[in-house]
């Protein structure tokens, strides 16, 4: 078996109004040499202006219909009789040719998907050929990306193979927190070929510990009765590999082993083919009703986030190095959980979650057969449009879904299969007469009208059928993981069947009716599955053993779900869209973590009484507050202190200013104080921590940090021929202290082969094009994203410069 990773292609945008029309494109001789040169991951709209003549839903973003070309060859030596082309995600419509044949098409933008190519194949160059239209922009709630935006890979199969995605491993029994032992289930199916030429085959199975402790096991199949081939003979197989003293996976220890499958002809050593080593855990869990969640044997709360899949300035293309250093900052808050939001995302990321060690909510739709409202002109501006997957779901719904499960379904990291995201919202478009007025969570400035029943929209009883059709899709490719939904109006669904189908039933922002709903339905576990950050929100979770999760809307800002222009962004996570740590980072740290932590914020105290409003659950909202000590002399500044100890003493300059104790209802201590240029700092009482906040002076220096991941930074995960480059800038003083007061223009110059992707301050409201090679600072720092080709050997560099300070460079390619 043999995988060749595609990754450079030729590109145009909406080619219909070009010399050569769509309709030709697609055949082996078409004319690409005026395209652009392209890597995929690739996104074109972030490539494009921002402008209000898009949809303010999807990010003011545009769409189109893009082409896509590549070519191949076929490895020397290949002998087998089956060849496929996979795609991880296109959004969306995409049709693809190979060599002038026609090979389908896929709606949605979020599923991976396959295609026979072994008919196509011929000697020398092989052509690729991909439609992407997305013309109808307001399709979604929020950025979706358009384009090849995840891997595409060839994989030649050997005249005997085993099909990897049939594979399916999972963990027997492990269902204490150290077993004397556990086995390792693994089933799949065998191409046989021909298997009068073999004989019978001999499947090996080896897993491999990190520390290099390997546990093997082998069957044999026997040969076929009749003449076949590797594409009409397809032999079940089912083994088990004994592991003693087995490593289990966890959030805290995600110990993985490496799995080699490998089939033989009956007597040889060398294999007729293997499968690619694929990871695995050893793990088991459940979900009680009454005490929670439980991990390998051990009560464990969720303390999760939920996420989408763009990463700002790159939008949907994302490298899988930009999501570790994101996972890398969610772990060191506490965070244990994620839930994939609303939508399948890049296998990578569980590759990710395998490795870092998240537990993983994976989810399918955002939509069923009934459209919901898509803001085009600002958040709740009515009219919407209605325009999205639910044109396609009846005809597509089962393929995509089963495509999740079947791709997801052996990382240990995934413990839930969702089939939906707030279906049930009120009078969107669902009804019911049993509730003649409904507001949803999200309803502010609704029209009256439109929380009216309506007997002329779908009716809610509706929902039941269907999600007990997508519960036994789901089931028939995995029953070791509960199916879950995220449910928006309780209060009604519950009533209508809606639960019936579920394992377990999360609640979206309405922990007021746990307690309620958890004695109506004293079988079924209830969880958190989208949450506000609010105190009150996480003490629901904590105080009762029955709710085992709470999932934060969101880990990190996304593009698009924009309020109005120039808002393009939602600024809801306690990352940036640059990646980098708000205030309110600190806040939750302060309520997940238990490792003694302090933390400095200021805002210079209001005049006004009304402009002191809204405080959030008697603290000052963290969106206000902002890593800084410089203001105007005699200033009053209110400073608060996240923490997770019960009493800190603040100092300016050296002098005590008191002791201040957290509110068992709070997250941090606070001080009214007139400001003094210096120094203040924080010193925790009964732990040797310490926090401080410096003035600075003016800015000298533009510093360029390439990021490395924390560790050793081994990971399975693979770029392929090009490696992204991600630069920290930050803008300092003399004495090498962040200029959070610093919003200069960068502009940056590359030197060499490198590819510029763009850079990205995490501020919601600049709309300046991300290609753009000038971007301002935000609060003092920003991040650039670069390309390498690994096998380009040519020295490059980058240069940033601000106004009134030295250029600097760094290079990229060591």
């Amino acid at each position: 078996m043999k995988t060749l990773l595609l990754q450079n292609w030729k590109f145009t945008l909406n080619a219909d109004d070009a010399p050569i029309k769509s309709i030709d494109m697609w055949q082996p001789d078409a004319d690409d040499s005026q395209w652009q040169d392209v890597v995929v991951p690739h996104d074109w709209a972030v490539t494009l202006p921002f402008s209000t003549a898009n949809s303010s839903g999807t990010g003011y973003l545009p769409g189109g219909t893009g082409w896509y070309r590549t070519a191949f060859t076929v490895p020397s030596g290949w002998n087998g009789e089956s060849a496929f082309i996979h795609f991880d995600g296109v959004y969306k419509n995409s049709q693809v040719w190979c060599n002038g044949y026609y090979l389908g098409k896929r709606p949605f933008g979020y599923a991976n998907f396959k295609y026979d190519i072994s008919h196509c194949l011929r000697e020398g160059d092989n052509i690729l050929a991909v439609k992407v239209t997305h013309e109808d922009i307001a399709d979604s709630r929020w950025y979706t990306g358009s384009g090849i935006y995840r891997k595409v890979f060839v994989r030649f199969y050997d005249p005997v193979y085993i099909d990897e995605t049939t594979v399916f491993v999972r963990s027997g029994s492990a269902n204490d927190e150290s077993p004397a032992d556990a086995d390792v289930i693994i089933s799949g199916k065998v191409h046989c070929g021909n298997m009068a030429d073999t004989g019978a085959l001999r499947i090996t199975a080896r897993l491999t510990a990190a520390e290099g402790k390997t546990f093997g096991a082998e069957i044999l199949l026997a040969p076929c009765t009749e003449p076949c081939t590797a594409k009409t003979c397809k032999v079940p197989f089912e083994m088990t590999v004994p592991v003693s003293k087995p490593q289990l996976w966890s959030p805290d220890s995600p110990n993985l082993y490496t799995l080699n499958l490998e089939i033989h002809a009956e007597g040889t050593k060398e294999p007729l083919s293997a499968i690619p080593p694929l990871r695995t855990g050893i793990r088991s869990f459940s979900f009680d009703p009454d005490r929670g969640f439980f991990l390998n044997g051990k009560s464990m709360k969720m303390r999760g986030v939920c996420v989408h899949h763009d990463a700002g300035c790159l939008g949907a293309a994302v490298w899988p190095d930009v999501w570790r250093r994101r996972l890398e900052k969610l772990k060191a808050a506490g965070c244990n959980a994620i839930r994939m939001s609303h939508n399948p995302h890049m296998e990578e990321l569980y590759d990710l979650c395998d490795e870092i060690g998240f537990l993983v909510i994976d989810e399918a739709f955002d939509e069923w057969e009934g459209c919901k409202n898509k803001w085009w002109q600002g958040h709740n501006v009515y009219p919407p449009k209605h325009q999205g997957y639910a044109e396609d779901f009846i005809e597509w719904h089962e393929r995509d879904l089963a495509a999740m499960v079947v791709r997801d379904r052996n990382h240990p990291s995934v413990i839930m299969w969702s089939i939906g995201n707030e279906i049930d919202y009120p009078n969107d478009p669902y009804v019911h007469p049993l509730f003649m007025e409904m507001t949803g969570n999200n309803d502010a400035n609704k029209p009256a009208a439109e929380r009216q029943y309506n007997r002329n929209k779908p009716n809610m009883e509706r929902l039941a059928t269907i999600a007990a059709n997508l519960a036994r899709i789901v089931k028939q490719h995995d029953t070791t993981r509960p199916v879950t939904l995220a449910a928006a109006f309780p209060e009604l669904s519950s009533r209508l069947g809606f639960y019936d189908a579920l394992d377990v039933v999360g609640y979206n922002y309405k922990e007021q009716f746990y307690g309620e709903d958890h004695k109506r339905f004293p079988a079924l576990p209830i969880m958190g599955s989208e949450n506000s950050h609010s105190l009150d929100a996480w003490k629901a979770v904590r105080d009762n053993d029955y709710i085992s999760s709470q999932f934060l809307w969101t880990g990190i800002d996304y593009l698009g779900e924009a309020h109005g222009w120039p808002i393009r962004c939602s600024g809801a996570g306690i990352l940036d869209t640059a990646g980098n740590e708000k205030t309110a980072f600190y806040r939750r740290k302060a309520l997940w973590t238990d490792i003694p932590m302090l933390y400095l914020a200021t805002r210079l105290k209001p005049e006004s009484e009304e402009s002191k409003q809204p405080r959030y659950e008697g603290e000052i909202p963290p969106w206000h507050l902002f890593r800084c000590w410089d203001y105007l002399p005699g200033k009053i500044i209110e400073v608060a202190c996240y923490t997770n100890l019960n009493e800190a003493e603040l100092f300016c300059n050296g002098k005590s200013l008191g002791k201040g104790k957290r509110g068992d209802d709070s997250t941090c201590i606070l001080w009214t104080i007139p400001f003094e240029r210096g120094e203040i700092s924080v010193r925790g009482i009964g732990a040797d921590v310490t926090d401080t906040l410096e003035s600075t002076l003016p800015p000298v220096q533009l510093r360029l940090s390439k990021w490395q991941p924390a560790g050793s930074g081994q990971t399975a995960v693979q770029n392929g021929q090009y490696r992204i480059i991600q630069i920290e800038a930050e803008l300092l003083d003399e004495n090498g202290r962040l200029c959070v007061r610093g919003n200069s223009g960068v502009f940056i110059t590359l030197n060499g082969p490198a590819r510029f992707l763009g850079m990205e301050n995490g501020d919601i409201a600049d709309c300046t094009e991300y290609r753009s090679a000038t971007r301002r600072l935000n609060q003092g720092r920003l991040i650039i994203y670069a390309l390498i080709d690994t096998a380009v050997k040519e020295h490059c560099t980058l240069t940033a410069s601000v106004p009134g300070i030295a250029p600097t460079d760094i290079t990229l390619n060591t």
